[in-house]
């Protein structure tokens, strides 16, 4: 049995939510909160995060090589909640108080509760992530995907995948924001965090999601 629990509060007309920012985009839904944790709390969410968390150089095959991702990594969930993306097996480390606090904080607003995270550390600008969809099969489908950032700004892009005559969009993913992707965003669109020359500092993102098998 696992001992994160979740108290989706969607129908309490006493509990008041912050009003989103909604992102117009064709085949998908983006709601986001620019500053959803307070300056002060983001500040000791990143310092806690950053120590606690069980973070792994993860390496991937590529071209019959092992080349370590540009980004240190750390799977949690609920017992069970495996996960695979470009070819590495995730089994989940034990929730954190931190952890769940965040995903109460958000599970509203995402209008979903959550079993698991993917967390990244970006420690420069050289540290980034390319195109990709939260896609796999274990999401199962239209899957719910809630970033939340800590500490440097970083852009995010996004592109859909089969029109070209959309144009791309880019979001600053602020310290302390909250990004929720629905609907068919997953099935429609790529997103990527792209490097930078720039000297930046570091940024801790959680991307929670539900692992359905």
């Amino acid at each position: 049995m696992s001992n994160h629990q979740t108290s989706l509060n969607l129908s309490n007309p006493d509990r008041h939510l912050p009003q989103a920012q909604v992102i117009e985009i064709p085949d998908g839904e983006l709601l986001f909160y620019p500053q959803l944790f307070e300056p002060a709390e983001s500040d000791r969410f990143f310092t806690q995060l950053r120590s606690e968390i069980n973070w792994q150089q993860q390496a991937m095959k590529m071209y019959g090589k092992s080349v370590n991702l540009p980004r240190l990594t750390a799977w949690y969930g609920d017992g069970g909640k495996n996960y695979t993306f470009s070819g590495i097996a995730l089994q989940p480390n034990p929730w954190i108080p931190d952890l769940s606090t965040i995903e109460r904080r958000i599970e509203d607003l995402a209008h979903t509760a959550f079993n698991s995270v993917l967390l990244n550390l970006y420690r420069s600008g050289q540290d980034g992530i390319g195109w990709h969809a939260d896609n796999e099969p274990e999401l199962g489908n239209n899957p719910i995907i809630a970033s939340v950032s800590f500490g440097e700004t970083r852009r995010f892009q996004l592109r859909h995948r089969s029109d070209s005559q959309v144009k791309k969009v880019e979001i600053p993913l602020t310290h302390g924001s909250l990004l929720v992707m629905l609907g068919t965003t997953q099935h429609y669109w790529q997103h990527q965090v792209p490097k930078t020359a720039k000297q930046i500092s570091e940024r801790i993102n959680l991307t929670f999601r539900s692992i359905q098998s």
